[in-house]
């Protein structure tokens, strides 16, 4: 297979080895790329080309062999069952999606109860029964505008109002190294947030430059002491579509670590509800109740969230809404109960500023922290600690 791109290649005056040639053939097999031509461009580039400027004259010779061609030719792709599962939801239409009706809370909870009493066996690619793929409001791997994952990964939908399984997620690494400029930069926001000037306290560098100056003759020099005074609460969204923001995460913690002295963390997974906690592999047994937090700690404290605030609105507003758990009231209640406590607070959203009027979630967590959300950006944490800064 693809003898003759090898000859191809050689008679473009590049230095490729039958032994090269052989690697790329193996990975091919073992599924190192897919039949995408895109792919299998920069995974034959990364097998064959030893030099980097030889890679002008490996384009030139792979543009004329592959002209036109969309699909590697002679890959046989065998794709796996459960992704031939995945790809039925793609044969929704539009139409067909705008079909699917929403079945609302009550009737939802009842519906998956009568499921899980008549079901008897496996289903797959139905509207109606627990299963994989097609339109059923339960399962995975499907798509419904609004229904319960049953096992399974999501499919990227980002629907499901509730999750039945056993669901494990990470702690945020607090060493993670700030290399991006952007961070940096943003890094000195926070420090310009976290320090204030207090008593006055000598200046032994300038006190031994000034005496240098005066001849020998002692000159002191006093200079505000610069401390780390302000206190913060941080609420960390983990898992799920949280996913997808680890790195940006990862190095906001490791600033606040850095820069706040008085820095209290906890993890949600969402929405805050009743209970938080600080090390997610414990978490179902070492968990915290948001009640004792809310005397344990003065309103001196600043409030932070860090999350994406993608959810369904049901996990807001809706006793038993979230998705993970039965609880008696709503995270709504319980984020108002936060602000009420601490005032002076702001929402930090990973997410694209531009998308947040397309979910729903996101509007209502900024209507709930009155317009207090702002873009994990430099510009949204500067406005986001301007607001941190103003007297309540």
């Amino acid at each position: 297979m693809l003898i003759d791109f090898f000859l191809h290649l050689k008679a473009g005056q590049l230095k490729v080895s039958t032994r090269e040639f052989l690697t790329l053939l193996e990975g091919l097999r073992d599924g190192a790329c897919s039949h995408s031509i895109d792919e299998f461009y920069f995974y034959a580039r990364t097998c064959l080309v030893k030099d980097e400027s030889h890679y002008d004259r490996f384009d030139a010779a792979f543009g004329s062999y592959f002209n036109g061609i969309t699909e590697i030719p002679g890959l046989e792709a065998e794709l796996p069952q459960e992704w031939l599962q995945a790809m039925m939801k793609k044969h929704l239409s539009p139409e067909d999606k705008a079909k699917l009706e929403k079945l609302g809370w009550d009737k939802l909870m009842e519906e998956f109860r009568k499921r899980l009493g008549e079901q008897k066996e496996r289903h797959q690619g139905g509207s109606k029964w627990i299963g994989t793929g097609g339109s059923s409001p339960f399962g995975n791997n499907g798509y419904h505008p609004e229904g319960i994952r049953v096992g399974g990964e999501s499919a990227g939908n980002r629907t499901a109002i509730k999750v039945w399984e056993k669901r494990e997620y990470r702690n945020l690494d607090d060493s993670v190294e700030l290399g991006t400029r952007n961070i940096k930069v943003a890094l000195r926001r926070l420090r310009r947030f976290a320090r204030q000037g207090a008593a006055d306290e000598l200046d032994l560098d300038g006190t031994i430059a000034a005496t240098a100056r005066n001849a020998g003759w002692l000159d002191l020099m006093m200079r505000p002491e610069r401390h780390n005074a302000v206190k913060v609460l941080l609420f960390l969204d983990v898992g799920g579509s949280m996913d997808d923001h680890i790195k940006v995460c990862e190095e906001m913690f490791s600033a606040c670590r850095s820069e706040f002295k008085h820095l209290e963390y906890f993890y949600f997974h969402n929405c805050v509800y009743e209970k938080v906690w600080r090390d997610s592999s414990r978490r179902h047994s070492e968990n915290i109740a948001v009640s004792d937090l809310l005397h344990r700690y003065g309103p001196d404290y600043k409030l932070i969230f860090v999350g994406d605030a993608t959810m369904s609105p049901y996990e807001i507003l809706h006793p038993h809404g979230s998705i993970e758990h039965m609880n008696s009231e709503p995270g709504a209640a319980w984020l108002r109960r936060l602000l009420d406590t601490w005032p002076a607070a702001a929402w930090l959203n990973p997410e694209p500023e531009h998308l947040w009027p397309y979910r729903k979630s996101i509007e209502i967590v900024d209507q709930i922290m009155g317009g207090r959300m702002f873009p994990m950006t430099l510009g949204g944490l500067e406005r986001a600690m301007q607001q941190l800064s103003k007297k309540q």
